[in-house]
């Protein structure tokens, strides 16, 4: 029977196997047709965006009590995305969608978010690419925000099957070219419509100001200085317009190599050591070049290295750490973890869940990155010293890592602007290749590898250990990772500024075309309501106490953490000769040579990182200091909002952290309201914090995965594994063997 235009499949009390698929009748579905077509939803298009081909009478499988059912509607392929347009999404409670994205609907896959594309025929799985001799009975959907969609074609006509399934395969998989992304298309529709939001203060360090301003905010004008002298990109197409060099350093030194070899300044330490990246050399056989290099790198090593007041120590990422290819590897493995096209299949998995997650290596990555970075931020921290970060374009794992030692010891930071800013500063402007790691253009898959994905999954394991220090949820940084397939802002679709600038018209010969005005992400009002953008705040973080002048002149410049921090003394000044041999290795390490061993030794970089960390875990945590996560085993987990979300076997409802967090926002709510009361300011305004337990606490649907859950419509009733397992018995019998499956709510 039809209704609503759900299909169902199955009748009887005995609910069926999870391996058995029940289809309605082509007859009932064209006896029905004409009811269905008067509930269609209306497909809304962006600007800019068109249409490319569609199909009716499509089903969308959902899963429910191991049975397969379907929702009836038409499959859209525009220019921006698939969609498929049911009549289903009436039903959903006003509750329900408070969480809505307003460009990227619940049924919506954005095409760059497209990660591949499987085809069923005579119920087998096969991968679909390029020119199609046969077309699939079943269309599978993986999306790269771990999405999985489920059609059927079974009962569409051959035509439109034909039409819609060869429209998505091209769309999503066929090279592209930069000026033919969505972006382009919808920046010139929207151009007059653009608004952007005025409480939006992230630093965007596009111009001079910009850097002078956080040289002004770490105290590091005093060594550091800003510079101009790649404006119009005539120097480095690779680097911004503005960036800051130590003062020491000519300007005409950054010309001499493109700047290559050249230490650009990232942070500076209240203490005064500051966190620098360099680009290696380019490879030269001649001898002669070779000497020349050399020589240069010599002098501008001196501007870094002034023992015994300065003392630098170099951290070479593209030979002493990761590789791009490992967390290529570790990813891909990872994936597929939560990638399930069913409920039988997701059981399967779960007997060997942890082997499985283990063997992929991708916590083990996250664990290593974390490390590194704390490992830095000892020898800034307890040391003094400065740190050089060292990578053939100091364009990916230098990004990566620079970016955790600020968000480690900087509270700024930890703010939603601060994070913002770090993003655009480290990220956005420090060149890292969005276009080409996010394969946005399909055109090398090899050089695909979700770096800054890593990066917000290290970023999480902070937020999860100290919630109280960020002013940002991890609700935020799922959000975040998403947004990095929806092509209308123009943050993570260029490869660096200038390939931006130039093709927005700033850097064209055209002065008549006005430059296109493109969104950046950090204006969440643009995929999100007021209300849900609460979701995106932590109630708990509260701001650092502003200090009267008295405490001021008595903390002068230090964290207030630096009390409890172990009193590693500084290096002693090297010997003579010392220096002379630490720029060989330096040398060595930017002409893309391996060296035998760093300024320290491994037993003693390792005494001292383990001194460092025990220390500061063994005192209380001051969140507005330093920050150091744990990362010992089972204190690094899987990031369940962003992989489990779309499992509904994974979630745990009316559980989780957030049963507790709405507790702890009605209390808060209730506190807020005596103290005004006790104020008699009851007309004052309502802070930000109280809208968010209402939201929870009205919410029809709560679970271990909030808000993602919501948009998520299935049973509670739990579906039991039919193969892998014995034979399980009667409710008694399931009691009994509880101990064999595994809570994935622990992991």
């Amino acid at each position: 029977m039809l209704g609503k235009g759900v299909v169902g499949g199955g009748g009887g009390t005995k609910a069926p196997k999870p391996s058995f698929v029940s289809y309605v009748r082509p007859e009932e579905i064209h006896t029905n047709e004409k009811e269905v077509t008067e509930k269609e939803v209306t497909l809304h298009l962006l600007p800019g965006e068109q249409l490319l081909c569609e199909a009716s009478t499509v089903l969308k499988y959902v899963q429910e009590d191991s049975c397969q059912h379907g929702v009836y509607g038409r499959l859209v392929c525009t220019d921006f995305k698939i969609a498929f347009l049911g009549d289903d999404e009436s039903a959903l409670d006003n509750d329900e969608t408070q969480f809505k994205n307003k460009v990227v609907g619940e049924n919506d896959i954005t095409l760059h978010c497209v990660d591949q594309i499987y085809g069923v025929f005579d119920e087998k799985k096969k991968t679909l690419f390029g020119q199609l001799k046969k077309y699939p009975e079943k269309l599978i959907i993986h999306c790269k925000d771990l999405r999985v969609f489920q059609f059927c074609l079974r009962y569409t006509k051959e035509e439109e099957v034909k039409r819609i399934v060869s429209g998505i395969i091209h769309h999503t998989q066929a090279p592209k070219l930069l000026k033919r992304l969505f972006l382009f298309s919808y920046a010139t529709a929207a151009q007059n419509n653009t608004v952007t939001d005025p409480k939006n203060h992230t630093v965007m360090f596009d111009t001079l100001k910009d850097w002078c301003w956080e040289l002004e905010r770490t105290k590091g004008n005093m060594k550091y200085k800003a510079v101009s002298v790649n404006e119009g990109y005539k120097v480095c197409e690779r680097l911004p317009a503005h960036f800051v060099v130590p003062t020491p350093l000519p300007e005409e030194n950054v010309q001499r190599f493109q700047g290559h070899g050249i230490p650009i300044w990232c942070w500076s330490c209240h203490n005064g050591s500051a966190l620098l990246k360099m680009s290696a050399l380019p490879k030269e056989q001649d001898d002669g070049i070779l000497q020349i290099q050399k020589s240069f790198l010599d002098g501008v090593y001196k501007t870094i290295h002034r023992p015994p007041y300065e003392i630098v120590k170099t951290e070479d990422l593209s030979s002493n750490f990761l590789s791009l290819q490992e967390i290529q590897t570790a990813y891909s493995k990872f994936k597929q973890l939560f990638l399930i096209d069913n409920s039988t299949e997701f059981w399967d998995t779960d007997i060997k869940w942890f082997s499985l997650l283990e063997s992929s290596s991708w916590l083990d990555i996250i664990r290593r990155c974390l490390k590194k970075a704390i490992e830095i931020t000892e020898c800034m921290e307890a040391q003094n010293m400065n740190v050089l970060l060292l990578e053939e374009n100091a364009s990916d794992l230098c990004c990566l890592i620079s970016s955790l030692v600020q968000l480690m010891m900087d509270p700024h930071c930890r703010t939603r602007i601060g994070f913002q800013s770090l993003i655009q500063k480290e990220w956005v402007m420090g060149g890292h290749c969005f276009l080409d790691r996010c394969n946005h253009l399909r055109q090398n898959d090899k050089e695909e590898v979700p770096v800054f994905l890593l990066f917000l999954d290290c970023v999480w394991q902070l937020v999860h250990q100290h919630p109280p220090a960020f002013e940002f949820t991890e609700t935020y940084l799922t959000v975040l990772s998403d947004s990095l397939y929806i092509p209308i802002f123009s943050t993570f679709f260029f490869n660096s500024p200038h390939q931006k600038d130039t093709n927005m018209g700033r850097e064209g010969q055209d002065t008549q075309s006005k430059p296109l005005n493109l969104l950046t992400v950090w204006d969440w009002s643009v995929q999100f309501e007021p209300k849900a953008q609460t979701l995106l705040k932590n109630p708990l973080y509260v701001e650092k106490p502003k200090l009267d002048k008295g405490q001021r002149k008595g903390m002068r410049f230090k964290h207030q953490r630096q009390l409890s921090l172990p009193l590693t003394q500084s290096k002693s000044s090297p010997k003579r000769g010392f220096f002379r041999e630490e720029t060989d290795h330096l040398i060595k390490n930017l002409l893309g040579k391996r060296i035998s061993k760093l300024i320290n030794s491994s037993d003693e970089l390792q005494d001292n990182f383990r001194e460092f960390y025990d220390s500061w875990h063994s005192k209380p945590t001051d969140y507005h200091g330093l920050l150091l996560p744990h990362i010992e085993g089972p204190e690094i987990k899987v990031w369940a909002q962003r992989y489990l979300r779309w499992i509904p076997e994974a979630q745990i409802l009316g559980g989780g952290q957030v049963a507790t967090m709405s507790k702890l926002l009605e209390m808060m709510e209730e506190v807020q309201s005596l103290q005004e009361k006790i104020d008699e300011r009851h007309h004052s305004q309502q802070a930000p914090q109280a809208e968010a337990p209402c939201l929870l606490r009205n919410s029809a649907r709560l679970s271990s995965l909030f808000p993602f859950a919501l948009l998520q419509r299935h049973s509670s009733k739990p579906v039991l594994p039919t193969s892998g397992w014995k034979a399980l018995g009667d409710e008694d019998d399931l009691a009994k063997r509880e101990d064999e499956f595994v809570d994935l709510g622990d992991v």
